[in-house]
């Protein structure tokens, strides 16, 4: 799989990357065993980027990985981890104090000493502007604790005011085609500025995976159940924003247009991978066969369908029937 560059650390990651949101909690359940063999199906396909986060099952994310990455001396994965939601997303919380106690955690969780990657786990907007979070994020990188750090945001003026600070490795930012803003300045802001772009919840929650209908039902404790509205966490973490019917529909428009042989999910993580200025793409997957197919989408970024038809499509469906609804609000 295509390797890129991970900002300015030195690193490489791959061009499709692993989220493990949901193999600590929030999507129904999944065993240890199956969340494992996610992530060996990811790793024998070339993947070399693991996304998760502190709060991820309380931290069982992070421990699966630790314990499966443990049986595999000189693995070569970057594991990026997020902190800032042990606590209510508050500004008065993000002090150093509580970045050290949060990273202690994650490394033992990890079974590291130096954690790759850390990243602010969707902060307030104040948070992001403070010079103060930089100044203790400096402090754990002189410190051994962390390697490099970024952001992960849920809005384009929160990616650029994290891309204009000069440590910040990366930013994670929903970005699909049903959340197009990023393309206006994030991207190439992040580009200019030699700052990684992970791309999260690629496929919109599963919408853009073409297997929905409007009547589709999910779990009780799915957030795709209780958050579609914004109750639990921002609305726009679920199904990227989008009403669920008006996404189904959408998502069998995509799907129409592409050829025989290429599937939905597939062409949507190519045609991400493929814009300029992202780095990474980190789908999730609750099994196998999904992994499998998720990491095989690199291959479309090469070719095998046509990506620019594809574009116009997504561009012609976003404005049509998404733009007014989702490009104010994200």
């Amino acid at each position: 799989m295509q390797q890129r560059a991970l900002g300015r650390t030195g690193r490489s990651v791959s061009a499709i990357g692993l989220g493990t949101w949901q193999l600590g909690a929030d999507w129904g359940a999944v065993t240890e065993d199956d969340a494992t063999a996610v992530l060996a199906a990811s790793v024998d396909e070339g993947v070399t980027l693991f996304d998760t986060a502190d709060v991820y099952g309380d931290g069982r994310s992070e421990s699966i990985i630790g314990r499966f990455l443990g049986g595999r001396p000189g693995h070569g994965i970057t594991v990026a981890t997020k902190m800032g939601r042990r606590l209510a997303q508050e500004p008065e919380n993000y002090t150093p104090e509580n970045f050290r106690t949060w990273t202690d955690r994650s490394r033992a969780n990890l079974g590291v000493d130096t954690l790759d990657l850390v990243q602010l786990h969707c902060p307030p907007t104040a948070v992001i502007e403070d010079d103060a979070t930089y100044d203790a994020l400096d402090a754990l990188v002189a410190d051994g604790a962390i390697a490099a750090y970024g952001v992960s945001v849920e809005t384009t003026a929160q990616a650029l005011a994290a891309i204009a600070r000069p440590n910040v490795t990366n930013v994670q930012i929903i970005f699909n085609p049903f959340r197009l803003k990023p393309l206006d300045e994030v991207l190439p802001a992040a580009e200019a500025a030699g700052v990684a772009i992970f791309a999260r919840v690629p496929l919109a929650s599963g919408l853009l995976s073409g297997r929905y209908t409007a009547a589709t039902t999910f779990a009780a404790d799915d957030h795709r159940t209780y958050n579609r509205h914004g109750e639990a966490f921002d609305r726009g973490e679920t199904f990227s924003g989008v009403d669920f019917e008006t996404g189904v529909a959408a998502a069998a428009e995509l799907a129409a247009a592409l050829p025989d042989g290429v599937s939905l999910p597939a062409a949507t993580l190519a045609w991400i991978a493929s814009r300029p200025g992202v780095t990474s793409v980190i789908p999730g997957a609750r099994n196998v066969r999904q992994a499998e197919s998720n990491a095989a989408a690199a291959a479309l970024v090469e070719g095998g369908f046509d990506l620019a038809a594809f574009d116009r499509v997504v561009h012609d469906v976003y404005d049509r029937d998404l733009r007014a609804a989702i490009h104010p609000h994200w």
